[in-house]
């Protein structure tokens, strides 16, 4: 077994690809309209479908936004360099939330970027102890 994709619903789909695409480097694997259920469907991520966890992006096409609810989290992507990788997000219009830094009693590095539908990323470098 292997986790396959993770689904977040979106309201501005352009918007949403180009956050994924352009500020946080993913690839767009493949998208399909869906007219007759009214909605759209695109995979995103850093590698081939077949070998890693995608994140799927729904877009359905009547509704303008959502409400996260309580029970969302966050999604964690890895980075090289939380600090520079911080950098380069703010310099593509990314918003970061939460600067680089030690998490709360612990050396771990890590950050916060919120996406355009306000969904939370954890940014964490490659050498943790959480």
């Amino acid at each position: 077994m292997r986790i396959l994709h993770t689904m977040l619903r979106v309201a501005n789909l352009q918007a949403s690809i180009e956050f994924y695409t352009d500020v946080l480097g993913m690839q767009l694997l493949r998208s399909k309209d869906y007219p007759e259920g009214r909605f759209t469907l695109c995979f995103l991520g850093y590698g081939d479908e077949n070998a890693n966890t995608v994140l799927e992006l729904t877009h359905n096409w009547d509704t303008d936004s959502y409400e996260h609810g309580n029970a969302y989290g966050h999604i964690a992507i890895e980075v090289d360099d939380v600090y520079a990788a911080c950098d380069v997000i703010k310099a593509k219009g990314g918003e970061i939330v939460r600067d680089a830094g030690p998490m709360k009693h612990s050396t771990t590095v890590l950050a916060f970027v919120k996406d355009p539908d306000g969904y939370m990323i954890e940014l964490l470098g490659t050498k943790r102890e959480d």
